[in-house]
């Protein structure tokens, strides 16, 4: 038997249907717009590997390389270098020893402040090749006497008879025997390279700061007798410049006068032999 349709309910299935149908479309066409326009971002390539060289390289700064050694003094053998040495400040009796059997003890009484030697010493040392000397720090007694001058008209010349202030100590280094100085000084030099880094050199070595003021020294220019000198604030200065601007040591030197010079300068060149080709064993 055939159910009769009710019109009315007929026309609100085929609006329920329709909605559906349109919702639907909508949803559909909604997402493929947002899947053509809205791609997805690209993917993340991984960091490439670190190169050798990347790898190599620390992440700390690498610490500088210690400086080479120029002229190494002889090892003690078969002990410690430093045995039976005093500490550094303790050392001036085994110094003031030393050096009263070297030259004697009048000589020692005369030239020598007996006080922290080795430092005085070093840095004395240390700056021979610079501009100025600590006269404070010097281990040897200021030269007795004022400078001695000549008067020609406007002109002040260093007067011949200022070498003979000098006499009295280079003739102690002239008698000096260096073999025996340098015995000393190696046997002594651990506390001379304690005494050299505490200057501000923690990889220095003082045997070659040695070499180098020595080398200063024996380059000192021959200059043309007498010496034009200028009034400076407190001491006489060189009145040529080019003279005035030579190393503290070459300075001394030329006061000292050709004679006094040569001497020391011969002893300079025996000391550095010894020093920087040292025998085998230790002295």
């Amino acid at each position: 038997m055939w159910k009769t349709t009710d019109p009315e309910e007929s026309f609100r299935n085929k609006v329920i249907w329709w909605s559906a149908i349109i919702v639907g479309a909508a949803i559909i066409g909604v997402g493929a717009y947002f899947r053509l326009h809205s791609a997805p971002p690209p993917p993340v390539s991984p960091p490439p590997p670190p190169t050798a060289q990347q790898q190599a390289t620390p992440l700390m700064p690498a610490a500088p390389p210690a400086p080479v050694i120029q002229h190494p003094i002889p090892a003690q053998s078969g002990q410690s270098a430093s045995a039976g040495l005093p500490a550094l400040d303790s050392s001036d009796p085994t110094v003031l020893d030393a050096l009263t059997r070297l030259v004697g003890r009048p000589a020692i009484a005369r030239f020598l402040v007996p006080k922290a030697i080795i430092r005085h010493i070093v840095v004395t040392v240390d700056n021979l090749p610079r501009a100025k000397v600590a006269a404070n720090l010097r281990p040897i007694r200021p030269t007795p006497g004022q400078t001695v001058v000549n008067q020609q008209g406007a002109t002040t010349l260093l007067s011949r008879k200022n070498y003979a202030r000098y006499t009295p100590f280079v003739q102690v280094i002239g008698a000096m025997d260096m073999k025996s100085l340098a015995a000393v000084y190696f046997r002594l030099y651990p506390l001379f390279q304690q005494a050299y880094r505490s200057l501000g050199y923690p990889h220095g070595y003082f045997n070659d700061r040695l070499v180098e003021a020595i080398d200063s020294l024996l380059a000192t220019p021959q200059v043309q007798q007498p010496i034009e000198l200028v009034q400076g604030r407190v001491f006489w200065q060189f009145a040529d410049p080019k003279l005035e601007a030579l190393p503290a040591g070459q300075k001394l030197l030329l006061r000292m006068g050709p004679k006094n010079a040569a001497v020391i300068e011969a002893k300079l060149r025996q000391l550095r032999q010894l020093i920087t080709s040292p025998p085998t064993t230790s002295p």
